[in-house]
């Protein structure tokens, strides 16, 4: 009888022990159901819209070389990147992946450009744009290197009223007369002082997907110090954060639901920039003009996409309320693409998430197919240029640097100035007994190996010349005081704003900017930590003697200094100007005449211990 009981009570026991895990597992069912169910809620009442952003383009239509893939990599490690059929590529399958995308770049797509690009006056850079399917470019400082009337031709279209070499486009395969850029330039903070209007539009509001995307645009305000001054005649340049805060209330009437910020200007991460680091924001950005913007900007404000520095960085740096928020930038010339994708609630338009990646622009993906129209442009370009590029104009005895001695001289800055002295000292030509060149206007060495053209090593061809000074700068001759010499090599330094006029932004140097100088001019300097007290003014010599304070000499610099540009004001005080030949001109004149020439001895410029 008592083991019946037991046996009964065990199966009753098994019964209920196998009812509560049929229970256990109808709940599990329902839970995933449920989860499922809410994941789906989700998908339908949220969407994703993607914005590849790019920035410092700089018309590098071909690759621009090798990026490094780890911060020690060796140049057999490192991988060939850019090119804009590639770049247009890498778009390409973004968008498969997400038709709701938006490509922008934030600055500098034109100037600062090499020979194929350059000497069309950028066009075929504004064309393959294009057809890569840009969609808004915030201005930089370089689309101002040709003046406001070129920049609109820019966007606008038609040929150049003075070179020949421009509206090529039965050469190449694009329209004729020069089509300008479909996609929109933007400045928010570029204000044409005669009418109180922006020079471009401050944002545009585009509808991706279901969603109103604001996107803000503009430079540094800086833009004046770095910019021949002519080229921003007639223009303001108003403060960054104040601009984008300003612009809310008008934007959210608008309907916007997403703001973007394109900014010309930027920070840098102090690790060596590689594949493995493209994504880091080591430093946190401190110090550095982009956060202090960023610290300052509205709570609405929910992405900023950067430049100007040639940095790439993914960082989320504290906005004025501090929320953080989403900064990237993308290297330069082509080099890397930033891919971020933006979650938006449909219903109440806020921004869930911002998810931002950093890629290299990899040649050798063969995921990628390169846009083949693209290539073809290039390729025609490319081929009515060569003539030009393949010249050779001298011969050099060794490679020629523009790195600096701890004084701050460079053996290709002593042969520039040299160049720019010998054109410039004959009479009615200048009679210049001194030849300054800023640092910033030399962009690359002179190589001694032979390159793929086979030029033969140590000759220098037009291209490489051209890739050296690219700028297109011109001459000038003008009159000094020694006291204004004085003046300009105390402007070199950080803090001394002495002589500024009263219309320019008093910002000082941001880092030491020093001066290349002409053979036969010496001087001595020593940073004291006092402003505008760093040279040693019984120092500077012309062929060994002593600058007189009141005495007159005249002076060559090129048009962009002599203009007050890189914040050397004292030159614009400069009497009697005559301008010159062209600054690459010069240069090419100099190698004719000295046969072969070899690299600056650095001996010009004495940094006291």
């Amino acid at each position: 009888m008592i083991k019946n009981k037991l046996f009964i009570a065990t199966v009753l026991m098994s019964a209920l022990s196998a009812q509560a895990e049929a229970d256990k597992l109808q709940s599990q069912k329902e839970n995933i159901h449920q989860d499922e169910q809410h994941e789906q809620d989700e998908e339908r009442a949220t969407t994703t819209i993607k914005i590849v952003a790019f920035n410092d383009f700089h018309g590098q239509l071909e690759s621009p070389g090798t990026f490094r893939q780890t911060p020690t990599s060796l140049p057999a490690t490192n991988v060939p990147v850019g090119g804009v059929d590639w770049m247009a590529g890498y778009i390409a399958n973004l968008k498969v992946q997400n038709p709701n995308t938006v490509v922008v770049s934030a600055g500098d797509i034109i100037g600062a450009t090499p020979l194929v690009s350059a000497l069309f006056h950028d066009e075929g850079t504004i064309e393959t744009m294009n057809r890569l399917g840009l969609d808004f470019n915030s201005v930089g400082n370089h689309e101002f290197d040709e003046g406001k009337a070129e920049l609109k031709r820019m966007q606008n279209g038609g040929c150049h009223p003075t070179d020949p070499n421009t509206c090529r486009g039965v050469d190449v395969g694009t329209p004729v007369p020069f089509e300008g850029a479909k996609f929109k330039f933007l400045a928010a903070n570029v204000v044409e002082t005669a009418n109180g209007k922006t020079i471009f539009p401050s944002y545009a509001i585009k509808k991706v997907g279901d969603v109103k995307v604001a996107f803000i645009g503009m430079t540094l305000k800086e833009t004046p110090t770095i910019v021949t001054p002519s080229g921003v005649a007639g223009l303001q340049f108003l403060d960054e954060a104040a601009t984008v805060n300003a612009l809310i209330p008008k934007l959210r009437e608008r309907g916007a639901e997403a703001v973007v910020v394109l900014i010309h200007q930027g920070g840098v991460v102090p690790t060596t920039q590689s594949a493995a680091s493209i994504n880091l924001c080591d430093g946190n950005l401190d110090g550095s003009p982009i956060k202090a913007i960023v610290n300052q900007l509205d709570d609405e404000v929910d992405l900023v996409i950067s430049g100007h520095t040639h940095q790439a960085y993914n960082c989320q740096i504290a906005n004025k309320v501090g929320r953080l928020i989403s900064v990237t930038s993308a290297s330069a010339q082509g080099k890397v693409l930033t891919d971020i994708n933006l979650t938006v609630n449909k219903e109440s338009g806020e921004i869930g998430a911002v998810a931002a990646n950093n890629v290299v622009v990899d040649r050798t993906n063969t995921a990628v197919t390169p846009n083949v129209a693209i290539t073809t442009i290039v390729n025609n370009y490319k081929a009515i240029s060569t003539a030009v590029a393949n010249r050779v104009i001298g011969t050099v005895s060794a490679a020629i640097t523009k790195t600096v001695n701890s004084a701050g001289e460079s053996a290709l800055g002593d042969v520039i100035a040299d160049a720019q002295l010998l054109e410039t000292q004959g009479v009615g030509f200048g009679e210049a007994v001194v030849a300054f060149m800023n640092p910033g206007g030399i962009r690359a060495d002179i190589t001694y190996a032979n390159s793929s053209i086979g030029e033969g090593d140590g000759n220098v061809t037009y291209s490489e010349a051209f890739t050296v000074q690219p700028f297109g700068n011109t001459l000038v001759s003008l009159t000094l005081t020694g006291a204004q010499i004085h003046t300009l090599l105390e402007q070199q330094f950080t803090g001394c704003t002495a002589d500024y006029p009263s219309t320019a932004p008093v910002t000082g140097q941001p880092f030491n900017r020093i001066l290349q100088v002409s053979k036969g001019f010496s001087y001595e300097w020593k940073e004291k930590g006092t402003a505008c007290d760093n040279v040693d003014p019984t120092s500077i010599k012309i062929n060994g003697v002593m600058v007189d304070p009141t005495a007159s000499y005249r002076v060559s610099v090129n048009n962009f200094m002599a203009d007050g540009g890189d914040q050397l004001y004292v030159l614009t005080q400069g009497t009697n100007r005559l301008g010159g030949a062209l600054d690459l001109d010069a240069l090419g004149n100099y190698f004719s005449t000295r046969g072969l020439v070899t690299p600056g001895l650095k001996d010009r410029i004495t940094l006291l211990p």
